[in-house]
């Protein structure tokens, strides 16, 4: 199976938390992308989110915590999603090397609501997830390089509830 990972990114924008979508052609998802050999999911998230957004200054006040999707493209894939913090509103798209071209045409920094809306039905779940995470204001480890490895419970959350 092809494991994915990738980052929702969130922000308060006027007291309110939005979250990053990127859009390709018709489709929105969060920044994410393939885990390389030698890679660890959550080191391959970071360098997705740079890659395809120019987003550096992440911070993650819930730890290393992530959810993941149910198998997806005919059970040959999943994707793995962090959940991190920034202040920045601009995003930079840069040009893929192998596409010659930006991998994405759009960026938003949507409500929970309005992503819903616009996300495919597999990633409700985890927006959901995200959502109860961040609304919860419950901060696990203080330190952004705290791994998972490491501290129990900072694995996959499925079932938190704020």
């Amino acid at each position: 199976m092809i494991l994915s990972a990738g980052i929702i990114i969130v922000r308060r924008v006027r007291g309110e938390w939005r979250c990053l979508i990127l859009r390709a052609y018709t489709y929105w998802d969060f920044p994410k992308g393939e885990v390389e050999a030698g890679e660890t999911p959550f080191t391959a998230a970071v360098r997705e989110v740079r890659e395809e957004t120019g987003l550096y200054d992440l911070v993650f006040p819930w730890g290393e915590i992530f959810k993941e999707t149910e198998p997806y493209n005919n059970g040959r894939k999943k994707a793995r999603y962090y959940l991190a913090r920034t202040d920045r509103e601009t995003v930079t798209f840069s040009v893929n090397p192998l596409l010659g071209r930006p991998e994405h045409h759009e960026y938003r920094w949507a409500d929970f609501a309005g992503a819903k809306q616009l996300l495919p039905a597999r990633l409700t779940p985890i927006l959901e997830w995200a959502r109860k995470v961040v609304e919860s204001r419950e901060i696990r480890p203080p330190h952004p390089s705290l791994s998972a490895a490491r501290l129990p419970g900072l694995g996959e959350d499925p079932d938190f509830t704020p």
